[in-house]
This record gives C-alpha cells, sequence and structure tokens, in this order.
C-alpha cells in the first residue's frame, strides 16, 4: 500500500473526514519517521515500533484525533511525546511552520524527533521535558494533543490552555481499556470533557502521569 491507497481508505471509512486533514496526510512521508527496518511498512495501517521501546501510532488513530482536535492555521499546539516527530509534521501541515512545541522525556527519541523533523524542512520546538507537566515556557496553547496514555487529564496542561482551548489524550490504565478524551476550557476556567472511543497507547509516564 503507498501514501495514497492509504489515505483513501483513511477516508472510505471515516477516520478522516476534512480537506485539511486529507492534505496534511498526503504531504507527510511517514517513511521518513520510521526506523529503516520498517519503513517498507510505512503505509500500513498499523502501529509500529521506533526506538526506546516507543511506537509510532495507527494513522488511522492519529486521523481521529487531529479532526477531534479541530486544528486550524495559526493556532499555537503543545505535543506531548514527540516519538518520531510523525505528528508533529502532521500537526505542522495543519498549523503553520513554527506553531508545534513538542516536548518529549526520553533523550534518544528528543534526537530522532528533531533529525526527522530536520531532514523533512519542518521547524518543530522539541524539548525534553516531563509532558506529563505540559511546556509553561511556550503556554499559552490552544491545543494540547498528548500521544501516551494518561491516568488523568493532567491539571498543568489545563492551565496552560488558551480559554476555548483544548486538550485531546487518551485517559485510562495501562494495559486496559482508554478513552480518548477531549477537555475544553470554559470562560470561568471550568473543563467539559466529550469522549470519543477507545484507544491504545504507550504509558503516559511522569509526575502527573503513570510512574516510570
Amino acid at each position: 500500500m503507498n501514501r495514497d491507497s492509504l489515505v483513501e481508505e483513511l477516508v472510505k471509512y471515516g477516520y478522516i473526514k476534512s480537506g485539511a486533514v486529507k492534505r496534511a496526510f498526503l504531504k507527510v512521508k511517514r517513511e521518513e519517521f520510521l526506523i529503516d527496518a520498517h519503513r517498507m511498512m510505512a503505509y500500513i495501517d498499523e502501529p509500529l515500533p521506533i526506538l526506546s521501546g516507543q511506537t509510532i501510532s495507527a494513522p488511522s488513530m492519529i486521523a481521529i484525533m487531529l479532526e477531534v482536535a479541530q486544528l486550524k492555521p495559526g493556532m499555537k499546539v503543545l505535543e506531548i511525546g514527540a516519538g518520531s516527530g510523525y505528528n508533529a509534521a502532521l500537526l505542522t501541515e495543519l498549523v503553520g511552520q513554527g506553531n508545534v512545541t513538542t516536548v518529549e522525556r526520553i533523550d534518544e527519541l528528543v534526537a530522532f524527533a528533531g533529525r526527522n523533523l530536520k531532514k523533512n524542512k519542518y521547524k518543530v520546538k522539541v524539548v525534553k521535558g516531563d509532558g506529563s507537566l505540559g511546556w509553561a515556557e511556550g503556554a499559552p496553547y490552544d491545543r494540547i494533543i498528548v500521544t501516551a496514555a494518561a491516568p488523568k487529564i493532567s491539571k498543568h496542561w489545563i492551565e496552560q490552555l488558551k480559554t476555548g482551548g483544548m486538550v485531546i489524550s487518551p485517559v485510562g490504565a495501562v494495559g486496559f481499556f482508554q478513552e480518548l478524551v477531549v477537555a475544553k476550557k470554559g470562560k470561568d476556567g471550568s473543563v467539559t470533557e466529550t469522549y470519543h472511543g477507545g484507544c491504545a497507547f504507550v504509558p503516559l509516564i511522569g509526575r502527573e502521569g503513570w510512574p516510570g
């Protein structure tokens, strides 16, 4: 399967709904964000191993998250969990160069994501840190997108959102059922949550996450 046929399949089955998300998937070369052993599998709709025991999510799962995020050009986005940099590249296609920061706790992945993004000409700030605490230095954000399963929506993420901003995160126990949660911040600081189906992610390790 190639990139065009994968995107056609994601559209057919309703994972990709918008023209913007479709264009992003057509533009970003997933193979450029994989280790050499898995480049030939780039356009199979499955999660794949990268480095340090981590994975790159299945394209269908990424598409679901990008669609519920309702991203628009110019939005400021924080990603929790850089992984290989693939999701940050898609985010950049949706919100524009220089508008995405991605925080990663594993040194090897900080370097891997940074190299992949630079090689593919994406201007993304890749920082090392505890993503469960967000990244206060760049706040406030329009969107915070979490690519690992959290035990709960971190209070730090909510604090770092703009009014009307949203956190998109898998929430649930490691190895058990997780739910994709969208938490929206109201004008009075209140939080409204909506739920978008089951999912399976690696655990979010950190002070407000799971123990490492």
